[in-house]
């Protein structure tokens, strides 16, 4: 029985989470404006908004730390019913 190291799986979900922001803004300013999805990104990021460079940042950071939060919460959930049905 191995048990997850709550650091690293917390920093990859959360550094994923901040890449795929960021693809997915890249891929929105290539593309045509109905094939990219600026309105989910506004509804699930509340202080993000599409066009705007400073809010850029502030959207990263909000995917950051939701995928930190993930990592946070996933981890204790895991090693938890790892250890109690895991060995069966």
């Amino acid at each position: 029985m191995r048990t997850l190291n709550i650091f690293v799986v917390t920093w990859s979900l959360a550094i994923f989470c901040a890449l795929s922001f960021t693809i997915c803004v890249i891929y929105g300013l290539l593309t045509p404006h109905s094939l990219h999805m600026h309105e989910f990104l506004e509804m699930v990021l509340p202080a993000y908004e599409w066009g705007s460079f400073p809010l850029f940042f502030v959207g990263l950071v909000e995917s950051f730390l939701y995928g930190a939060y993930a990592g946070l919460v996933y981890v204790p959930l895991y090693n938890f019913f790892l250890k109690r049905w895991g060995s069966r």
